[in-house]
């Protein structure tokens, strides 16, 4: 079973940078691929990035792909979302979550942190 604890989340104004980070332990090899999503009060959470362990494939949404980067250390089983030019409308709890296949549905995942607030906001 694998467990997820996210960090570096915070206040930061328009335009600014926070880069999170997800520790994880118990992973197997199926468990090949994480993945960040955010929710904001009173909307689904949604997909924001995910990454394969093993190459290191990369998936973003649309809305952050030319501001967020998702990476990976495997010798340190963490992930990292370096996230720039960030805007209020990514202000939500960001979650990093675990699973089989890079996916862009929550459901597809079966492991999750407890999650870490971005706010945006001047």
């Amino acid at each position: 079973q694998v467990q997820a604890v996210e960090s570096g989340g915070g206040l930061v104004q328009p335009g600014g940078s926070l880069r999170l980070s997800c520790a994880t332990s118990g992973r197997t090899l199926s468990d090949a691929a994480m993945a960040w999503f955010r929710q904001a009060p009173a909307k689904e959470r949604e997909f924001v990035a995910a990454i394969r362990w093993n190459g290191g494939r990369t998936l973003y949404a649309d809305s952050v792909e030319d501001r967020f980067i998702i990476s990976r250390d495997n010798a340190k089983n963490t992930i990292w979302l370096q996230m720039n030019s960030l805007k209020p409308e990514d202000t939500g709890v960001y979650y990093c979550a675990a699973g089989s296949y890079m996916r862009k549905s929550p459901a597809e995942y079966a492991y999750w942190g407890q999650g870490t607030q971005v706010t945006v906001s001047s």
